[in-house]
């Protein structure tokens, strides 16, 4: 065996004849190739595995196996292998059976031309490297294939992963939006129209999801045809508040901009309910400070006063006053006892009730007393007209009845007195509303300016002429509602009348509040 490297592949000579395999390789040596020679089709066979030609030449006729059969099992063991014939008869048949079962590269007669040999070793060499490229790139292509399928395979499930996830995260997200109790919108900032808004939102609209389509946040959540006042959606910056009022509630809104999106997420909250609360606490508190005050002054001015009185009593004894003394110590004394009844005001105004005086009690029955003590008082107006609707049944209440009768009298002098020319009709009425009992009084008066309607419980503030009020009725009557547990609502329209509510909580069972 030649031990040379080879440049351009290995060749197989196979042939009985000695002088034919010498004359073969001492040609073929010229191109450089690799050659090993066989005597016959056994010893090739032996040869093939190790040697591994890239091309073989064969005679046709050999003893034992012939060419065909040969250069068949070579293409059973190695089909890239380009195989030559060497026959020396025209054997039609013969080279049918080798083109069928050997699938032979070329046929080469004997005696063979030198130049014609050549190059139809090289071609088949040449052809070998192609098939075997051919097989490498087809082994590739098909190596990349099943990486790229089960790439493909991968980025499928992966996506479908990533699907899940998004589609999971996607309905926490609206699961999360939808159980936010208060109005939220995602608004185009540009042309105001709404892209998703929450259950919050549909229910104070009261429309569904179906109608958000086209239209822009202001239509769809609270009914206007304009932009909400003051909304900064389109100039505001992150962040932005701006309050407003619509259906007679008050709103905060608050907006939040997604960059670079053209998106801002509108946040909506009824503050109605908490400025009233708010407003009650402040009155609260200054009933509180007030009343602290107006405790101390009245038991200050009330020793005086109680000499003042005593001394004009006993001086009216005395004999020998002349008619103009006794009528200067009664307007004395009468002053005295007006002071005395503001000063009791006061104090009551300072103080609760005591918790004896406490007990359950009939509501309608208790503001139906209160109106027959009025309608007593009425018959001096016959223009003034009373009207009473008192729910029968009511739950019972809890707290010193004579007090909140005291508020119902209070309520209804004040409609008398706000009766243009005391003409006109109040009424006086008790129901139940949910989880409460109230009696409400209306008159058909003058109405409270709303300038006037912050103020109407502040103690001293009154809009009567000097000398024909205190300002300290609806003050006390606030402190003793507030006192019951109770609140008040106000309804009131300039030139058309006010109505003024107490609420009282329901007693729990016919017991006794602890």
């Amino acid at each position: 065996m030649n031990e040379a490297a080879p440049s351009a592949g290995r060749l197989l000579l196979v042939d009985d004849e000695q002088n034919i395999l010498r004359a073969l390789r001492r040609l073929l040596l010229r191109g450089d190739w690799l050659i090993e020679t066989a005597p016959d089709a056994e010893k090739a066979l032996e040869l093939f595995p190790r040697f591994q030609p890239a091309v073989v030449i064969s005679d046709f006729r050999m003893p034992g196996m012939n060419g065909v059969e040969f250069l068949a099992k070579v293409k059973a063991q190695s089909p890239h292998t380009q195989r030559i014939m060497l026959t020396g008869q025209a054997d039609q048949q013969a080279i049918e059976e080798a083109i069928n079962r050997s699938e032979v590269f070329r046929f080469i007669s004997k005696p063979w031309n030198d130049a014609q040999l050549m190059l139809t070793v090289k071609s088949a060499f040449e052809q070998h490297t192609l098939v075997s490229e051919n097989t490498r790139l087809y082994e590739l292509t098909q190596s990349q294939n099943t990486e790229l399928r089960q790439l493909n395979a991968d980025l499928e499930l992966r996506v479908n992963q990533r699907t899940l996830m998004l589609s999971r995260a996607k309905r926490e997200w609206e699961l999360t939006f939808d159980a936010i109790d208060t109005p939220l919108a995602v608004v185009d900032t540009t042309a105001l129209t709404l892209r998703r808004v929450n259950l919050a939102a549909a229910k104070v609209s009261e429309r569904t999801f179906t109608d958000v389509a086209n239209l822009k946040c202001h239509q769809f959540i609270f009914g206007f045809e304009k932009q909400c006042p003051n909304c900064k959606i389109q100039n505001g910056a992150e962040g932005s508040k701006w309050e407003f009022v619509a259906n007679d509630r008050t709103w905060i809104a608050d907006m939040y901009g997604i960059e670079q999106a053209g998106t801002a997420v509108c946040h909506y909250r009824d503050v109605t309910e908490e400025r009233a609360l708010t407003r009650r606490l402040i009155e609260s508190e200054k009933m509180i400070a007030i009343g602290n005050l107006a405790g101390g002054v009245a038991h200050e001015i009330n020793n005086p006063l109680g000499g003042i009185l005593a001394f004009s009593q006993l001086m009216k004894r005395d004999a020998g006053r002349t008619p103009q003394d006794l009528e200067s110590l009664d307007l004395i004394e009468e002053s005295a006892l007006r002071c005395k009844r503001i000063v009791e005001s006061l104090l009551k105004f300072s103080r609760r009730s005591k918790v004896e005086d406490r007990r359950a009690f009939d509501l309608s029955k208790c503001v139906e007393d209160a109106a027959v003590l009025f309608r007593a008082q009425i018959k001096k107006y016959p223009r003034a007209r009373l009207e009473t609707k008192f729910a029968a049944g009511l739950p019972d209440v809890y707290g010193d009845p004579g007090q909140l009768g005291q508020v119902v009298l209070n309520l209804l002098h004040n409609g008398l007195q706000a009766l243009p020319d005391q003409v006109g009709t109040l009424t006086v009425e008790t129901f139940q509303s949910e989880a409460q009992v109230a009696f409400k009084v209306t008159d058909t008066g003058c109405g409270i300016p709303p300038e006037h309607r912050s103020r109407i419980f502040e103690p001293h503030f009154t809009t009567k002429p000097p000398g024909e009020g205190t300002g300290l009725g609806l003050s006390i009557a606030y402190r003793i509602v507030e006192d019951h547990g109770g609140h008040f609502v106000v309804d009131s329209n300039v030139n058309e009348g006010s109505a003024f509510s107490v609420l009282l909580p329901v007693l729990p069972g016919g017991g006794v509040p602890t």
